[in-house]
């Protein structure tokens, strides 16, 4: 299995010379099985990029959305191989609270986009599945979900294949103030033993309590689910817009401190827009 970070920012694209180490991208994660199966974790701004490497292919993309938010779905027009003829691209819509299944479609739609989605030549299939449905298939990899803590709610994610466990928990809080989705041992169970996780790490502590209920974790509580569930390795993200490359060093290095002092074996990072990781 091969994962690719294409974006990693929350909320807004961030360009600029104090975001070029960690990236401006919006959410967006690729990952490549050893069959050649196709994975995507959401359709933010990073996606046009991936879309530059998977339209020299013509095999099916598989699109699996955490929710609707605009940084989750405001690349996909601009996603090459939906312009590419009889491509398909299977998207799983996330667990939102309103059932807008076709809203990455429909944000094309009207005076918002010169192209409507009615002119697009690839085969897009829309495949919303029933809440109660945690368990599928995509071609050699095991794949299941968990509603998220959310405004509007969502999906996170975990992937199985190859032996390797990844697990995809962005725009997801821990702790929020409103009814929860999603306890916490919960996620430790869904997460347990995973070789990575992808979690929302968009504040601090300092942040809080101004941007409870928001809707993100604080990092300090996405290492401790890491910790909990025994994973070998935690990429903290969706980055602040407002927190610099410098920043989010400074969220590296007082994790890093959180860690040590647990006597952890967690090794964790910031993502940063190209990494590659490759799991042997």
């Amino acid at each position: 299995m091969r994962l690719t970070f294409y974006g990693v920012r929350g909320s807004i694209p961030t360009p600029g010379k104090d975001f070029v180490r960690y990236g401006g991208n919006t959410a967006c994660v690729h990952v490549a099985t050893d069959d050649g199966t196709d994975i995507i974790f959401d359709a933010g701004t990073g996606i046009r990029q991936l879309g530059n490497v998977l339209i020299k292919k013509t095999t099916p993309i598989h699109l699996l959305l955490t929710h609707n938010h605009w940084d989750h779905i405001q690349g996909f027009p601009f996603f090459a191989p939906i312009y590419q003829k009889d491509r398909e691209i299977k998207i799983t819509p996330g667990q939102t609270t309103l059932p807008e299944h076709d809203q990455i479609l429909r944000q094309m739609q009207g005076s918002v986009f010169p192209v409507p989605s009615s002119a697009l030549l690839s085969d897009i299939q829309i495949t919303p599945l029933p809440d109660e449905t945690e368990n599928w298939t995509i071609g050699s990899a095991a794949i299941s979900r968990l509603p998220m803590n959310h405004p509007g709610k969502g999906s996170a994610y975990a992937i199985v294949a190859d032996n390797i466990k990844v697990v995809y928990m962005t725009d997801n809080e821990l702790y929020p103030p409103y009814q929860k989705e999603t306890d916490f041992l919960s996620f430790v169970d869904f997460a347990r033993d995973a070789d990575l996780i992808i979690h929302d790490a968009q504040y601090m502590l300092t942040d809080m309590p101004a941007k409870s209920g928001w809707g993100h974790s604080v990092a300090e509580e996405a290492v401790k689910l890491a910790m909990a569930c025994n994973a070998k390795r935690l990429a903290l993200y969706s980055h602040d817009p407002e927190r610099t490359d410098d920043d989010i060093d400074a969220v590296v290095a007082h994790c890093h401190r959180f860690i040590d002092a647990a006597e952890s074996p967690l090794d964790m990072m910031a993502a940063s827009e190209g990494l590659s990781l490759n799991f042997a």
